[in-house]
């Protein structure tokens, strides 16, 4: 299960995985996300709030997964991970060479550091 909220105003999703994910989550995420692409053209940025990443619940989620990385990347500008996984570090370092977004790594907590260098307060 993902929980999730949009700030609109600053056009940032912020996702925080509360179990294992499945396939229902990125369909649910696609809801959200899809109509504030189509009228802004795209978000300004992801915020993963994960201090443990749960992993996923089947392989078929993480198919899914990966499809829904692969129709929307082109659609974010940035992506904040936060966390304290060695999955920020991964996801920093190999995703910069497969993801169109620009993505930083944040230690667990720093929520608010993300955001600003999301919005370019940083």
């Amino acid at each position: 299960m993902i929980d999730y909220q949009l700030d609109k105003p600053h056009s940032i999703l912020r996702v925080r995985p509360e179990s294992s994910l499945d396939k229902s989550d990125f369909a649910e995420l696609a809801k959200v996300v899809d109509p504030e692409i189509e009228a802004g053209g795209a978000l300004a940025g992801l915020i993963i709030d994960a201090p443990h990443f749960p992993g996923w619940d089947s392989f078929g989620a993480l198919v899914t997964h990966m499809k829904f990385v692969r129709d929307h990347h082109k659609h974010v500008k940035k992506i904040a991970v936060v966390t304290d996984s060695h999955l920020g570090d991964f996801a920093e370092h190999l995703g910069s060479h497969f993801i169109a977004a620009d993505i930083r790594h944040f230690p667990a907590g720093q929520i608010e550091q993300a955001q600003n260098w999301i919005i370019g307060d940083e």
